[in-house]
């Protein structure tokens, strides 16, 4: 990413990739233009975050890594929906509603599709198989975030959207969800991409209503409540957008 800077602004990134349950990562590059000094930390969802202080001028940001990946993501059909007292204690915030995700909003709507499924994960990817079939997925369609129920009302919309209606859908059920931003090998046409998670059967599993099947590629770089929680980049002071943003995602052949 590329910006010109008017006036010392602050800075906080999320685009370091971290090694979990999902990926392990074998080479990291963070390089920043000109040389300014970062400090990184971890934020209250477990995402590594830099912060810093652009300075006038013309600033860029190139970042790479090596991650290995599943070939396919995990599905759990049948998997059991987990009463809220055994939930651990980490997972109980993302029950509840927040910014984009009003799940106050939805229990009428979500029960009435997921009639007749089994409670936990069938119930998801049957919400998640509802967006597909309602809610047309349109790139460039909004440079916004906006809510689960105006995305409800219009129909469409962009990656983040999707996942938003998704997860209030999930929370209004009981079901913890949470966003989930990275890459996707694959992804048409290239960009960043967004995604949700649901709690069942005492572990997180992924679901992607933009996606058909259960393609591998995903590479995580932060979770949350909701796009509130993980922009790849906030700036402070008066409003800065990239003049250049290249996203690439290959396939390593060993």
């Amino acid at each position: 990413m590329k910006f010109e800077i008017a006036s010392p602004t602050p800075f906080i990134l999320m685009l370091r990739p971290r090694s979990g349950a999902q990926q392990w990562v074998e080479r990291d590059e963070f390089k920043i233009t000109p040389t300014t000094p970062i400090f990184e930390f971890t934020d209250s969802y477990g995402n590594l975050c830099q912060r810093l202080i652009a300075q006038p001028g013309l600033f860029s940001i190139d970042t790479s890594s090596e991650v290995i990946t599943a070939d396919y993501i995990d599905s759990g059909f049948d998997a059991p929906f987990v009463e809220i007292q055994n939930l651990p204690d980490s997972v109980l915030s993302y029950l509840l509603p927040s910014r984009y995700c009003e799940s106050d909003f939805f229990n009428e709507m979500s029960v009435k599709i997921t009639q007749g499924h089994l409670l936990g994960y069938n119930q998801v990817s049957a919400i998640t198989n509802w967006l597909r079939e309602n809610i047309s997925y349109v790139p460039g369609s909004n440079y916004q975030p906006i809510s689960a129920i105006q995305v409800n009302e219009r129909q469409f919309g962009v990656c983040t959207d999707l996942a938003h209606l998704g997860i209030a859908l999930c929370r209004s059920l009981s079901i913890p969800a949470r966003i989930v931003v990275g890459y996707l090998y694959n992804l048409e046409p290239m960009d960043m991409h967004a995604w949700f998670e649901a709690y069942i059967g005492n572990r997180w599993y992924t679901f992607d209503a933009t996606q058909h099947g259960t393609p591998g590629g995903y590479v995580v770089l932060g979770f949350g409540r909701d796009a509130a929680d993980v922009a790849i980049f906030n700036q402070f002071g008066p409003a800065v957008y990239p003049i250049e943003q290249l996203i690439s995602v290959d396939q390593i052949e060993e």
